[in-house]
């Protein structure tokens, strides 16, 4: 799959994690999933993607995306 359609991909990711923050767990894994598609095809990982990635698996991103109240 080419650069800009996985880029695109990972933006609606990113799109629906904020829009529907409850299932942000769901949509961390798509959100893995694209990026070790970039890195198989031996692309650089875009640092931001990979430090949010990171927040996510920690639970840091509540802050971020907060659950409804």
């Amino acid at each position: 799959m080419a650069f800009e359609a996985l880029k695109a991909q990972v933006y609606m990711i990113l799109d629906e994690i904020a829009a529907r923050p409850d299932d942000r767990h769901v949509l961390q894994e798509s959100l893995r999933e694209k990026l070790s598609e970039l890195s198989a095809l031996g692309l650089p990982l875009p640092e931001d993607l990979v430090k949010l990635e990171a927040e996510l698996e920690q639970g840091t991103a509540d802050e971020l995306y907060p659950g409804k109240p």
